[in-house]
């Protein structure tokens, strides 16, 4: 029989033992005390965070991908978190890819045993072509789930960089992993309740992997993401600040800037800065892999 009581996830907290008999706001509170935690325990595992990043950053450069695969809350946070890449950073929609057992269905009602298979993983990889170019990150809190266990199996068989990243010490996934992220948050304000804090601090590492791996590919110039697309009236406003913001232009010469690059927001700020026209500032990107500090400091230095 399947035992969960060495799990940390699993535990009793002996600061919530008496959460029913509490009022609404003192529930709450008690939450919140626990959520304060979770930044500090995801701190330790900042080095095998970066080295994910780095295997994910790796494998987009080289034309490959950044694949989540989880069952369950572990499943759902690697959908969201490949969902937000594409409207967040202008990426395609198959660059950053979120896998739950169950398939789709599964994110919004639970289907039972997919979690228990490991074929099932290794199905749902073969589906969208996963190859040794990819970067395969396991989600689980537990981290002993079958699915994710049988996917990063597989991933590694094929020669791909793995990642795992779990809620307990010496997970079963780590064992399958280049980088093994593991986050202890400790017992659940609900016992086993791992949607709660294990689940805050699975989707604070997956923002740190995803967001730091678009700043790595150009996504990001200083601190403002420079890959917007265009497609409506808002986003137009936003891009026209962020140009704006970025060359300190004011709105009116920033918008023929956006105007003359074809409301591409990374040429227009090359241009504004560099003092280059479109084509110059769009060729030299492509030179520097779309870095725009990158593309800024190389025109500046031609124009001494």
């Amino acid at each position: 029989m399947l035992s969960l009581e060495s799990l940390d996830t699993e535990k009793r907290n002996i600061n919530t033992m008496n959460l029913d008999e509490l009022s609404t706001v003192e529930i709450i509170a008690k939450i919140n005390q626990e959520d304060k935690k979770i930044a500090d325990c995801v701190e330790p595992a900042i080095a095998e965070i970066g080295k994910a990043t780095d295997f994910a950053v790796g494998s987009i450069k080289s034309g490959g991908r950044l694949i989540y695969m989880g069952a369950g809350t572990s499943g759902r946070l690697g959908i969201l978190d490949a969902s937000e890449c594409p409207p967040t950073y202008g990426v395609p929609f198959d660059m950053v890819i979120g896998i739950i057992a169950g398939g789709d269905k599964a994110i919004r009602k639970a289907v039972e045993g997919a979690e228990d298979s490991k074929e099932l993983a290794v199905k749902d990889l073969k589906k969208i072509g996963f190859n040794e170019k990819d970067t395969l990150v396991g989600l689980a809190a537990s981290g002993r789930t079958p699915y994710v266990i049988g996917g990063l199996e597989y991933a590694r068989s094929i020669g791909a960089k793995t990642a795992a990243i779990s809620c307990v010490q010496g997970a079963k996934i780590s064992d399958m992993a280049d980088a093994k992220i593991e986050v202890i948050v400790g017992a659940e304000a609900v016992t086993g309740s791992t949607r709660m804090k294990a689940g805050t601090a699975q989707k604070m590492v997956l923002n740190m992997i995803s967001t730091t791996a678009m700043v790595k590919i150009g996504k990001v110039y200083q601190n403002l993401m420079v890959d917007v697309a265009t497609t409506n009236e808002k986003l137009k406003v936003r891009a026209l600040n962020i140009v704006s913001e970025a060359t300190g232009i004011e709105k009116e010469s920033s918008k023929k800037l956006l105007e003359d690059s074809g409301y591409d927001v990374k040429v227009a700020i090359v241009m504004g800065l560099a003092s280059v026209d479109a084509s110059k500032a769009r060729k030299t990107l492509e030179k520097n892999d779309l870095n725009v500090s990158a593309t800024i400091k190389n025109l500046l230095m031609l124009n001494k």
